[in-house]
């Protein structure tokens, strides 16, 4: 396993190292859009250290409502001569360039000076913000302060400066609140900055304790899997960065209960550092299907999926099978589900009268008619009724639309459905329609896997984020193995050297990939990522013209909407 030599940089921003610069507001009112700013506090400070202040009234270019002169001590005949928002907000914005920014209740002070950016036409920096409010009320329990104002924890604090509505007074208090509360969170573990912004008392100390586990994890895109005190397998995840994924586990930003639950069983965590993101993505889910952990909810059986089959018989039928083989059948799928290849069967019956009972025919030995015959909905090949000849035009329908050509089909069952609907049977309309898209997602996911599994070898580059190549090679479907190519240098060497050590892979029966499903579709996505460039191919990478893709591209918004609307997710 190719590990990663960590840095001080892996570890976060230590609290100490971090510049803030603590900021205050006066205004007119409560509202941006309809109030403006009176004054401009700010103090600078890093390591418990004053580094420097900001303070400057703004004419805010009307009058200054009474009640707030009152309340500010701020009166127009004061700000008659400051200048205005104009000139005031560009050098407070390079007083605190670089710096994360801090205020007591800090969606009114951001809101303010994003408003005066957004009205002076200045780019807003997009400052790392910091609200000394929220961790105060994770800090200070009721019993210790009656509220969480800054007044009520200047005093609690012991802060030699009376916040007095003043911009500069109060930033001052904001920086001794800010302190006081930094120390506080020392104490139960917290020392980055990146802790700090994560940090709530939601999170235990047992689960916060935790954090050691990360600790020597590599800051590499790959694998990490979570395991209890006997090494099984909790859960299965992936990241661009392990270290700090596995990291946010025992923070804030991790609120699934599922999760922390996981967390309060781990005892240790194994990275898998991986080439490029597509190989991460591969062994996540192999080893999710490979251990089955209990946490992770979805890839953990590839094998449940369900294949519609075309038989090879004189009279063929639709069936359901788990596996695709190598007998001349025609297959289409896999499905996620037993009820979705329920659908797409029924669908196809609705417009093809192929045979619907299951026991097997022979053209010498007529058997009775079955309902359906009666009703006019199949030919009736059990008793003679319909000559191997006559049956196979309706098998070849059958065959055109679920290997390539679906355009008759889709466009009888949509027929179908408008003569419904005509019909006021909305119902039955909605059913069909369900039908369709059931059937369309399982022929086009069949079209876009097969001409990947029936190719020998692809290999594939696309630009790395810090520059040079990720490089792929796939085989039949499955990813034999990934590599990158440095900046600057000749990356055909890299893929020379990447084809000579991928995997042997053998072709699986058509139209089935060497790989679950699943696998062949993340690849598939990252081919058709752009950047992406062929490097070289053994095969025939294509779509058919008339395939269900068209059809599925149509349908599928009209699903989501429908089931946004009703409240439901669509089904997969």
């Amino acid at each position: 396993m190719q590990m990663v030599q960590g840095t001080f940089d892996d570890l976060g921003t230590p609290l100490s190292g971090v510049t803030f610069v603590v900021v205050d507001l006066e205004t007119t009112g409560g509202s941006p859009a309809e109030s403006s700013i009176t004054e401009i506090g700010a103090v600078k400070v890093r390591g418990g250290e004053v580094l420097g202040e900001f303070q400057t009234l703004v004419n805010p270019g009307g009058p200054i409502p009474a009640f707030i002169q009152v309340l500010t001590g701020i009166t127009d005949a004061m700000v008659a001569t400051a200048p205005r928002i104009e000139t005031a907000l560009p050098a407070f914005l390079e007083f605190a360039r670089g710096t994360v920014l801090v205020a007591h209740n800090a969606g009114f002070d951001i809101s303010f000076l994003k408003a005066a950016a957004a009205r002076t036409g200045n780019r807003w920096p997009g400052f790392e913000v910091l609200d000394t409010v929220t961790l105060a009320r994770q800090l200070v329990p009721r019993d210790e302060a009656r509220n969480h104002k800054l007044s009520t924890l200047a005093a609690l604090f012991g802060s030699p400066t009376t916040p007095d509505h003043r911009a500069l007074h109060d930033a001052r208090a904001t920086v001794d609140v800010l302190h006081a509360l930094i120390g506080r969170v020392g104490n139960l573990g917290v020392h980055t900055l990146e802790e700090l912004g994560s940090y709530t008392s939601r999170v235990s100390p047992a689960t916060r304790r935790k954090r050691y586990l990360a600790q020597d994890l590599p800051s590499a895109p790959g694998v990490y899997l979570f395991k209890d005190g006997n090494g099984r397998v909790l859960y299965v995840g992936t990241s661009v960065n392990i270290r700090t994924r596995v990291r946010s586990y025992f923070t804030a930003s991790e609120q699934r209960t599922r999760m922390a639950e996981m967390v309060r069983l781990a005892e240790s965590v194994t990275p898998v550092v991986c080439a490029t993101t597509l190989e991460a993505e591969v062994r996540e889910l192999r080893l999710i299907a490979e251990h089955k952990p209990r946490y992770n909810r979805r890839s953990k059986a590839p094998e449940r999926g369900v294949w519609v089959k075309l038989t090879v018989e004189a009279f063929p039928r639709l069936s359901m099978v788990r596996e695709v083989r190598a007998d001349g059948a025609r297959y289409v799928g896999p499905f996620s589900n037993r009820a979705s290849a329920e659908a797409a069967i029924a669908a196809v019956h609705e417009v093809i009268p192929l045979r619907q009972c299951v026991q097997r025919l022979s053209p010498t030995k007529p058997v009775s008619a079955c309902a359906l015959a009666d009703m006019g909905r199949c030919g009736a090949p059990c008793t003679g009724a319909q000559t191997v000849e006559a049956y196979a035009a309706v098998v070849a329908r059958a065959a055109a639309a679920l290997g390539g050509d679906s355009r008759d089909v889709v466009t009888a069952l949509r027929g179908r459905m408008v003569a419904l609907a005509e019909q006021e049977r909305f119902e039955d309309a909605g059913m069909l329609r369900d039908r369709l898209l059931s059937l369309v997602r399982g022929m086009a996911r069949t079209q876009r896997i097969a001409p990947l599994a029936s190719s020998a070898e692809i290999v594939a580059a696309r630009p790395a984020v810090l520059g040079g190549w990720e490089l792929v090679c796939i085989r039949h479907g499955r990813l034999a193995g990934s590599s990158t190519a440095p900046r600057g240098a000749d990356p055909m060497p890299y893929v020379e050297a990447l084809r000579a050590s991928a995997e042997a892979v053998s072709p699986a029966p058509s139209p089935a990939p060497a790989a679950t499903a699943e696998e062949s579709e993340k690849i598939l996505r990252w081919l058709e990522t752009p950047g992406v460039r062929l490097v070289d191919l053994e095969g025939q990478w294509t779509c058919p013209v008339g395939g269900a893709g068209a059809a599925r591209a149509q349908l599928e918004p009209q699903a989501v909407s429908r089931h946004e609307a009703a409240g439901f997710v669509a089904a997969s």
